[in-house]
């Protein structure tokens, strides 16, 4: 996820305490809520939308044109939901508290797709696949997002966890999936499968294992409670954070840099820690190095811009531009104004959304939507929206 998911520093049983508390009480759309808007948008079908952003609010989501960032349409959806690219031009996976659904932006309209289970978490995109891990069974769904197209649940490869734990899943470009080991009380480490599902790596030596991203070269990097695993070329390195407790717990990878970029949290016992620095991991060397930013930033201030360059908002209301090969900041781009996180996670927060040259930053506060042009550092658009949004994103197609 595409793909990042919790920002509380938490550690054992108290992490999957909080996460099973937090994600049984998300909402989402019953049957008959979601029947009723899917009769709408089938009773008045909307003409296509190219590239098309979406935005969740309390009770639903818009669907924008990427150019002028107006509402196209509006489609109700009770509860909290989260949404991520799907992989290709036209849709956008919906996480609600009964499974995730696919929603097709370009046409506007939810579809019958369907994954259904309890707690859906992570999905990610890498190499012509997504992949969807529902933290409350274990199962982790794998399918070619080009098969949405035929309007039906695409056939796909299926796997199901030794236990349910929050978790994560990417299949690389050869067949083999790695996914995260757990359960409801902790989480250790991950495996590597064959196409056939048989183990041919394995590594717990990574505690509170959290969210991932792919690098130049295939080079996949999990979290840690004390840094990161990286496997590549068919095994696992382990790179120890400088601190005893030094959480990486949201990455994001770009296939323009070996360098991962990650956040970095040092306090196991903070309610809510608000850390300064970035962590970016080599994944060529095997080393971690710190960033410090002199600002703030959420689980959802972390992208990569088209050329790798490592992006983070920062609470300061700038968009910090790190090249994560020197590991400096090389410019700051006004975008929102100044902002603290929510304690509460599932609470609305600036947030940051790149596709192509282009950063989306929502401001909740004032009901903004930005559009900024990353080579200029400009804001091309700015509108205000109906309703104070919460996550933002849109389509991606290739990946």
């Amino acid at each position: 996820m595409n793909t990042s998911m919790r920002n509380r520093a938490l550690t054992g049983t108290a992490l999957a305490l909080a996460v099973s508390t937090v994600l049984t009480a998300c909402g989402g759309g019953d049957s008959s809520s979601d029947a009723k808007s899917q009769d709408t948008a089938s009773a008045t079908p909307a003409a296509a939308v190219e590239d098309p952003l979406v935005v969740t609010f309390d009770g639903g989501l818009h669907i924008l044109d990427k150019d002028s960032l107006e509402v196209t349409e509006t489609i109700d959806l009770p509860g909290f939901n989260r949404v991520n690219p799907a992989g290709d031009k036209d849709h956008v996976v919906v996480s609600t508290d009964s499974g995730f659904r696919v929603l097709n932006a370009a046409a506007q309209t939810l579809t019958d797709i369907r994954y259904d289970g309890a707690k859906p978490g992570h999905v990610v995109r890498h190499g012509g696949k997504t992949v969807l891990f529902t933290d409350g069974t274990g199962e982790v769904n794998v399918f070619d997002p080009a098969d949405l197209s035929a309007g039906k649940k695409p056939e796909g490869r299926t796997y199901t966890s030794a236990e349910a734990h929050h978790g994560v899943a990417i299949e690389l470009t050869d067949g083999q999936l790695l996914t995260t080991l757990g359960n409801e009380e902790k989480r250790t480490g991950a495996l590597v499968l064959d196409g056939n599902d048989k183990e041919v790596a394995r590594n717990e030596d990574c505690p509170g294992v959290h969210g991932e991203a792919a690098a130049q070269g295939e080079a996949v990097a999990v979290g840690c409670e004390d840094g990161v695993l990286i496997y590549k070329d068919g095994a696992f390195t382990k790179v120890d954070a400088p601190d005893d407790y030094g959480r990486i717990g949201n990455q994001a990878g770009s296939e323009e840099s070996p360098v991962l970029l990650g956040d970095y949290k040092t306090d196991p016992d903070a309610e809510l820690e608000r850390p300064t620095r970035v962590s970016l991991i080599d994944t060529e060397n095997a080393e971690l190095r710190l960033v410090e930013l002199g600002t703030s930033y959420s689980f959802r201030s972390l992208a990569r811009g088209p050329h790798g360059e490592a992006l983070v908002l920062g609470t300061d209301g700038a968009i910090h531009v790190v090249d994560p090969d020197k590991g400096t900041v090389e410019k700051k781009i006004p975008a929102v104004g100044e902002w603290q996180e929510p304690l509460d996670w599932q609470q609305p927060r600036p947030t940051l959304f790149v596709r192509d040259h282009t950063a989306y930053v929502s401001e909740p506060g004032k009901k903004a939507l930005h559009a900024i042009d990353l080579e200029s550092g400009k804001k091309v658009k700015s509108v205000t929206l109906p309703q104070s949004t919460n996550e933002l994103s849109g389509t991606v197609a290739g990946h």
